[in-house]
C-alpha cells in the first residue's frame, strides 16, 4: 500500500470511528444530563461521519486513472467533494443559528447535569485533536476534500464550545447564553463553508497559479542549458494538480534531435522539482543568434 493510500485510509477510519463513538457518548450524556444542547451536538457529530465518507469518496475518485472519457484524469472529483462538504457545513451553521434564534427567549429548559458538562469538555478535546490530525493528513497528501473535512471537525469543536458555554450558563441560572453562543458559532461555521466553497470553485475553473509560483518556475527553467528565452508560460489548476503551457527560445541552428533532448530534460526536471505539476507542454521557438547579435 502506498503512503498516500495509507494516510487516506487512516484519516477516514479516525473520522468515521471517532465520530460514531463520540456521537454515542454525547447522546447518552445529553439524555442522562437533560441537556438539549448536548443532544443537538451529538447529532452534529454524527453528520461528520457523512462528511468524512464524502471526503474519502472524492479522494478515491480523484485517484482513478485517466480513461477514454476523461483523458486528463479525475482530479476534479475532489473539488466536487469539497463543494458538497461546504454545503453540509453551511446547512449545519444555518441549523445551529436558527435553533439558537428561536430558543433565545426560552428559559424553561431544565438545568443540565454534570455529565453533560463533562461530555462537552471531552468533545472539545477530541474534535480539536481530530481537526489537527485530519489537517496534517490533508497537507501530506495535498487534499482539499480532507482539509474541508478537517474544518468540519473544527466546526463540531466550536459547537461543543457553545454547548459547554450554554451548559455552564444554564447551571448558573442564565440559559439564554446557550442560544446566544449558538448564533455566534453559526457565523463562524458559515464563514468556513464559504471559504471552502470559494477555494474548491477556483480549482474547477482553470484558475492560474500564483505569480510567485510562476516566477519560481520561470527562474528554474531559465537555468537549463540551451534555453535562450522564455517566450510564454501559462499555468492552470486542475483539481489539486497543475498543467503548464511553455514556449521557450532555442538556437535555430541546433539539430532537431538536440533541441528535442533539451525539451525532454526540461520536461523531466520540472515535473520532478514541482510534484504538483501533472504535465508540462513545451513548444520550441527558433532563435537566430546571428540576427540577434547584429
Amino acid at each position: 500500500m502506498s503512503n498516500n493510500r495509507r494516510i487516506i485510509l487512516e484519516a477516514t477510519l479516525v473520522g468515521v470511528i471517532g465520530n460514531i463513538a463520540l456521537s454515542a457518548f454525547k447522546l447518552t450524556a445529553g439524555i442522562a444530563g437533560h441537556s438539549a444542547a448536548m443532544v443537538s451536538d451529538a447529532i452534529h457529530s454524527l453528520s461528520d461521519v457523512l462528511a468524512t465518507a464524502i471526503a474519502f469518496t472524492g479522494v478515491k475518485l480523484a485517484e482513478t486513472e485517466p480513461d477514454e472519457d476523461h483523458p486528463y484524469g479525475h482530479e476534479r472529483f475532489e473539488q466536487v467533494a469539497s463543494l458538497i462538504l461546504s454545503g453540509i457545513l453551511l446547512a449545519t451553521g444555518i441549523g445551529i443559528g436558527y435553533s439558537g434564534i428561536i430558543h433565545i427567549s426560552d428559559s424553561s429548559s431544565s438545568i443540565p447535569g454534570t455529565i453533560a458538562l463533562a461530555a462537552a469538555i471531552v468533545s472539545i478535546a477530541v474534535k480539536e485533536a481530530m481537526f489537527w490530525y485530519t489537517r496534517y493528513c490533508a497537507k501530506k497528501i495535498n487534499s482539499s476534500a480532507f482539509m474541508a473535512d478537517a474544518w468540519h471537525h473544527r466546526s463540531d469543536a466550536m459547537s461543543s464550545v457553545g454547548a459547554l458555554f450554554g451548559i455552564l450558563a444554564a447551571r448558573l441560572g442564565y440559559p439564554v447564553f446557550d442560544s446566544i453562543a449558538s448564533v455566534v458559532i453559526c457565523l463562524f461555521i458559515i464563514k468556513v463553508s464559504v471559504d471552502i466553497f470559494r477555494e474548491a470553485l477556483s480549482k474547477m475553473t482553470d484558475k492560474s497559479c500564483s505569480r510567485e509560483f510562476e516566477d519560481e518556475l520561470k527562474e528554474f527553467i531559465s537555468t537549463h542549458n540551451g534555453v535562450e528565452s522564455i517566450d510564454l508560460l501559462k499555468t492552470r489548476k486542475f483539481g489539486e494538480k497543475v498543467y503548464v503551457d511553455l514556449e521557450i527560445g532555442i538556437d535555430g541552428e541546433m539539430k532537431l534531435v538536440n533541441a528535442h533532448n533539451i525539451s525532454a530534460q526540461i520536461h523531466a526536471a520540472v515535473e520532478n522539482r514541482f510534484p504538483e505539476i501533472k504535465h508540462i507542454m513545451i513548444h520550441m521557438n527558433p532563435v537566430n543568434k546571428q540576427n540577434s547579435l547584429t
